[in-house]
């Protein structure tokens, strides 16, 4: 490790600019005679559009899917056996199935006149009853004409365990809330048709730019070199932008239609909050099946997940449970598993990938009945854990759903987590609280967090766009700098530091002399994106690769300008004994003074761009142990987190500093999913919570100080042993902080089984 390379602690490069409001995004990109969209959305969960009048004198400013000629709806596929698809068209065609569906687009000067035409749109819409839970309404009636129920996809691992004799079996129903992701930035789309280039250009707050471009061609058929996506700096993501969006589709058809006229929409929080894509609805019947000492004998497990009306593009509506089954036994030794799991369809937003996927309400169902277990079996949370974990001596460790945990000592983070906290002394601190009339406790959750997994995996899963070698390029520029282009999006996570270490190891340059190009489809190699925990290890090693290749070029030209057949590389500069060139002199040379160099060298590149796949595509597996203190106010079913461990192994740490701000903001978020977060809706399909008075959020008084320990046991199958951390943070609070209030209130015969634990569930439970 250099001062600057791989693991060291270096501030974050792009920090200068956001901390003095000079990013630029979808919001600040404005064009000459630049018109604004507004659209009009469904005030109705469901029903039969039987009429759309557009206001006399504005008919040229509105327009419906019966104007978007030659255009195909989203049609987001899955190769997985038994799946139903679904066409969700830009603006409504017929039908509407959610809230907030888009049904007609207005364009004006300004947005708000946009808005006062919409206002003016005259809509029939005929009622009919709306699907809004997934037990309830899971046979139908269904809301899609041509199938037969709601479900979209029913997946079984089926293990018979009917033989299975276990003196302990505990099974709990548990449910988890749907949620909106809620980043800083929402979507924001400005696109204009650039008669110059022949081509759709479209500035979009995306985290997946030729993901977008490719789906966006196919909607609107347009060849791909006809569309350019753009992504300037993105405020937050986490899965919400990660589809191709009804906006885009039915602002790019019209951005055509209008030739050079430039179209913006921005989206606003009712909007995001009402209308777009939710996540993490999911409900569990589990058992699991036990020995005396509380060891784990099998797991059986129904789930459900809430997918929403449509199958958002590209993951579709199957992500999250096609990922349960496969996922649910984290990272213990279970010797027999039965799970199946249900996709449905329902009268909500489509559900979307968010921080985590699946991870979180598997971790929360799956952890909070191994506590009920260890209290059956009258051992300690902690001790039940260690009995189930695999340890270091069995890596790689094959689990019953084939996940090979590539490296890591399990038990060593728990041990670690509980001496932080001291779990061995907490029963006679409870005891004093308790006889004071307080109510705490401690909980504990342990999860492994699969990241950057590749071909195999998700081919298996069914996903349309399976991620392959990940491309980087990196060009030596004539003065001597570096520009490095990647097809991955930074949008919080820090790249633009990380991915300039990965070069200054190889290279040895300082990182204000090296570039990050990334979120433009022009400019940058096709990937599939930012998601999944993978940038880190993906482009960081194709990074590594592509600058290993090119350092070999500057060597050899080194070794020429130098004349010395013995050569080293360090310090920015080629060396023989006490003779040195430097990198810059080398790249001056190759670009203005080729003559000094001979023929075959002259023809090479000082650019390359190179792929690149771990050694194994079924990823690396990050984990971690979250220890919180709990105190639950009885009479108000408040609950304060009193204290917050985690015990992070991300494997080699690029940047610690990243790794920490990654860890926090995930636990904050996981924090929200535990205690606060929460889209409710009627029986006729409403979303209850549009704006931030209704829908909460945890800020810096919810939040306690957190506590990081961290392990680095190196990845075999990575670049530099490093791991995909990104999701990990937002998996573990839910498990921790119900199994600390449920500690809490255990002496009472009581237990919280759905989330978000408010103090109404808390009371109720008490009750």
């Amino acid at each position: 490790m250099s001062r600057q390379g791989v693991g060291a602690p270096v501030l974050r490069k792009e920090d200068g600019r956001f901390l003095r409001g000079r990013g630029r995004y979808v919001g600040d990109i404005a064009f000459p005679g630049m018109r604004e969209v507004a659209f009009l959305r469904s005030p109705v969960a469901h029903g039969i559009i039987r009429a759309i009048t557009k206001p006399q004198g504005y008919e040229a400013q509105v327009f419906t899917w019966a104007d978007l000629e030659g255009v195909q709806p989203i049609r987001a596929p899955s190769s997985l056996p038994g799946f139903r698809k679904s066409d969700q068209y830009p603006l409504a065609h017929g039908r509407v199935r959610q809230v907030g569906e888009p049904i007609a687009m207005v364009m004006a000067a300004t947005r708000a006149e946009a808005e006062d035409i919409a206002e003016m749109i005259g809509l029939d819409i005929e009622e009919l009853p709306a699907a809004t839970d997934m037990l309830a309404h899971r046979a139908g009636p269904p809301i899609h004409e041509n199938w037969p129920d709601n479900v979209v996809l029913h997946t079984l691992v089926d293990d018979d365990i009917s033989d299975v004799a276990a003196p302990i079996v505990v099974r709990r129903q548990l449910r988890t809330a749907r949620q909106h992701m809620a980043p800083m930035e929402g979507r924001g789309v400005v696109v204009r048709w650039d008669e110059r280039m022949e081509q759709l250009e479209m500035h979009s707050s995306s985290q997946m730019v030729h993901v977008t471009k490719t789906g966006l061609a196919e909607c609107l058929g347009l060849p791909e070199a006809a569309v350019r996506i753009i992504a300037p700096d993105v405020g937050g993501g986490f899965g919400y932008k990660g589809i191709l969006l009804q906006e885009e589709v039915a602002m790019g058809w019209l951005a055509r239609r209008l030739g050079g006229t430039a179209l913006r929409w921005i989206e606003d929080r009712r909007e995001a909050l009402s209308a777009q894509a939710n996540c993490r609805e999911h409900h569990y019947d589990i058992a699991v099946h036990a020995d005396h000492d509380g060891r784990i004998l099998a797991i059986d497990c129904e789930a459900h997940v809430d997918s929403g009306a449509y199958s958002a593009y590209p993951f579709s509506a199957c992500l999250e449970a096609a990922q349960v089954a496969s996922i649910l036994p984290g990272p213990y030794v279970v010797p027999r598993y039965r799970c199946r799991t249900w996709s449905v369809a329902t009268n909500k937003a489509p559900i979307l990938p968010y921080r985590g996927v699946a991870r979180t309400g598997v971790c929360y169902a799956l952890e909070t009945t191994l506590d009920a277990v260890a209290r059956q079996a009258g051992i300690s949370p902690v001790e039940l854990r260690l009995r189930n974990l695999p340890g270091p001596e069995a890596m790689p460790y094959i689990n019953i759903t084939n996940k090979i945990f590539d490296s890591g000592d399990y038990p060593e983070a728990l041990r670690r987590a509980a001496d932080a906290v001291d779990a061995a002394g907490f029963p006679a601190r409870q005891a004093a609280a308790r006889a004071e009339g307080r109510l705490i406790g401690l909980g504990f959750a342990v999860f492994c967090e699969q990241g950057a997994h590749g071909t195999s995996v998700y081919h298996g899963w069914g996903i349309p766009f399976v991620p392959g070698a990940e491309a980087a390029q990196v060009r030596l520029t004539p003065d001597g700098g570096l520009e490095v282009r990647v097809g991955v999006q930074n949008h919080g996570q820090g790249m633009e530091t990380t991915l300039a270490q990965v070069a200054h190891e190889l290279l040895g340059m300082p990182l204000d002399r090296i570039r990050i190009i990334h979120g433009d489809t022009a400019l940058t190699p096709y990937s599939t994106g930012t998601w999944g925990s993978r940038s880190a290890v993906m482009a960081g090693g194709a990074v590594g690769d592509a600058c290993a290749l090119l350092r070999e070029r500057v060597l050899a030209i080194g070794a020429h300008l130098l004349q010395a057949e013995h050569v080293e590389y360090r310090d920015g500069a080629i060396h023989a004994g006490a003779a040195s060139v430097p990198v810059a002199e080398i790249a001056r040379i190759f670009h203005r003074a080729p003559q000094q160099l001979p023929p075959e060298m002259q023809t090479q590149s000082l650019e390359v761009t190179l792929g690149h796949k771990t050694v194994r595509d079924t990823g690396t597996f990050s984990y971690a142990a979250h220890a919180v203190e709990a105190e639950v106010d009885a009479a108000t079913g408040q609950v304060k987190l009193r204290r917050y461990l985690i015990v992070e192994d991300g494997g080699v740490l690029l940047n610690p500093l990243v790794a920490d701000g990654q860890v926090l903001g995930g636990a904050a978020q996981g924090i929200g999913t535990a205690l606060y977060e929460e889209m409710p809706f009627d029986t006729a399909g409403q979303p209850l919570a549009s704006t931030f008075v209704d829908y909460l959020l945890p800020g810096a008084g919810e939040v306690p100080d957190i506590e990081i320990l961290h392990m680095e046991t190196p990845s075999p199958i990575s670049r530099f042993g490093q791991k995909g951390i990104g999701e990990s943070g937002a998996i573990g609070p839910p498990a921790a902080i119900v199994n600390a209030i449920n500690d809490a209130i255990a002496h009472l015969g009581r237990e919280v089984t759905d989330i978000p634990a408010t103090p109404e569930r808390i009371l109720a439970a008490l009750a």
